[in-house]
């Protein structure tokens, strides 16, 4: 659901992008596996499953995806994992708690994102039953085991050494926490500078988990223009401008995370965590904040929501989230960006490198 108001995206044609598979199951000598963490931008349909208000199981979402059906996904049709799978030469992983998720699909990988969550345990609380972090993880090590007793344990630990994953979480603990209500406990509990900081102490914390549990190629996205977003437009904006409390919040917490993720690899000894700024992508298609406006950005899509005719003109689907155009523009600099885009080297480096070895 475009808003009628939301700005135009960039007309710019993805590029370079392998075909999906389909299907068929792909020979892991060809394909490597692909896990995905994190929230909504990333979520594949775990939420389905779950008794949450975080769905997206419903039209018009999916109307531009192959089934034009709705799948889980919180967006018109492919979300950022699924560019990202075609790049790779994978399938799309299955949702981890999908039935559908077993035998030779676990090879494929998982996707263990969860719509609402966040850094912090205590965010998207409003959401009730939502997949945090920590259980992420735990369903990563679970689905190690799976695996494990399909392949063997050896070679379902260099699977995982070999995969790519990504991780996108961060954004829900703004938007969703620290500014969710006025006055809210962690809001009351730190100001702005002292609550980034310790959002990056306790992500470095689950980087340093997912790094244990044998990952070694890490893509970890930013926060995109927190402030520029549909809803925060309808909530907060005067004279049709970005939120600045939350364009303030983004300043600080991005060039924090890209510090933290170097400080990170450099204390491991090697390039396992690549940060991608999602922020500046989003950036470079959002020219006119100002041309949002307040309409259509409160809430999630539903059957009697404005749909536009034509979602390939706009930068957002709903109050939040990317349209897959949007998301085309990302996973390409996310590919082939310079370092401006991506540090210390784009996926297409990463995956030139990795052929070799």
């Amino acid at each position: 659901m475009a808003s009628s108001s939301s700005a135009r995206s960039s007309y710019w044609l993805v590029s370079g992008l392998a075909l999906v598979l389909g299907a068929a199951i792909v020979n892991q000598a060809e394909a490597r596996a692909f896990f995905v963490f994190g929230d909504s931008l990333v979520d594949s349909g775990n939420n389905n499953y779950l008794t949450t208000t975080a769905r997206a199981d419903s039209p018009p979402y999916g109307i531009d995806y192959p089934t034009h059906r709705a799948t889980g996904r919180f967006s018109n049709g492919f979300n950022i994992p699924d560019l990202i799978s075609q790049q790779i030469g994978s399938e799309s992983p299955l949702p981890y708690l999908s039935p559908e998720l077993r035998g030779q699909k676990l090879l494929v990988g998982a996707n263990f994102a969860s719509a609402g969550i966040g850094i912090l345990n205590d965010t998207g609380i409003q959401f009730i039953n939502i997949i945090r972090m920590y259980r992420q993880l735990e369903y990563f090590h679970q689905y190690q085991q799976r695996v494990g007793a399909l392949i063997g344990a050896g070679k379902a630990k260099r699977l995982v050494s070999q995969a790519l994953i990504l991780l996108t979480v961060g954004g829900n603990d703004f938007v969703n926490n620290y500014y969710l209500i006025p006055y809210s406990a962690r809001s009351r509990q730190y100001n702005l500078p002292d609550y980034v900081k310790f959002l990056i102490s306790e992500y470095k914390k689950l980087l340093m988990k997912l790094y244990n549990l044998g990952a070694r190629r890490v893509l970890v996205t930013g926060t995109g223009p927190m402030g520029c977003v549909p809803a925060e437009l309808a909530m907060r904006s005067t004279n049709g401008g970005c939120s600045a409390e939350l364009q303030r919040a983004a300043a600080l917490y991005n060039p924090q995370l890209e510090c933290m993720i170097i400080e990170v690899n450099r204390k491991i000894g090697s390039d396992v965590f690549v940060a991608a700024n999602t922020h500046r992508m989003h950036n470079d298609f959002v020219r006119n904040p100002q041309a949002y406006g307040p309409y259509n950005g409160l809430g999630l899509c539903t059957i009697l929501s404005n749909l536009c005719p034509n979602r390939d003109l706009y930068a957002f689907w709903d109050a939040f989230h990317p349209s897959e155009k949007a998301n085309k523009i990302i996973a390409q600099q996310i590919l082939t960006g310079s370092a401006q885009y991506m540090k210390p080297l784009n996926l297409s480096t990463i995956m030139a490198l990795d052929s070799r070895t």
